[in-house]
């Protein structure tokens, strides 16, 4: 792996640290003006492609909505290539209406000059659905 995927993987690492801690602002920082954000599913409020500022309202709900403001992401592999980082990730947090969310994702990240321009995201809908949108 050169030097450029290493690089572009610690970016994403980062990314995740910062994500874990509900620093929205810090979050956001880390995107480029023009990144955007693809969920996968139907998910409402949730799923399609959303600009950086309509992610930054996405996170700003779903944090509200947990015990300590925000979902921990936890990387368990990594796949680097060029621009592209894909992660398998691992997802935890407790929610204030009791319920708990741990979900698995396949997230692939593109990395422009040390920030990250998209992402696609890849998950268990139905979990999501259960804990943040079933009555």
């Amino acid at each position: 792996m050169g030097a450029l995927e290493e690089e572009n993987k610690k970016v994403v690492t980062e990314f995740m640290e910062v994500f874990s801690s509900g620093d929205v602002t810090g979050i956001l920082d880390s995107l480029t003006d023009d990144a955007t954000w693809w969920v996968a599913g139907n998910i409402p409020g949730i799923s399609g492609t959303k600009d950086k500022a309509g992610f930054g309202e996405m996170l700003g709900g779903i944090a509200e909505g947990t015990k300590t403001g925000a979902i921990t992401l936890t990387p368990l592999a990594f796949t680097a290539e060029g621009e592209r980082v894909a992660v398998e990730t691992e997802s935890y947090a407790e929610l204030k209406n009791g319920r708990i969310y741990n979900n698995l994702y396949h997230f692939v990240f593109t990395v422009r000059d040390g920030k990250i321009s998209s992402v696609k995201e890849f998950l268990d809908t139905e979990h999501t659905t259960a804990v943040f949108v079933a009555p």
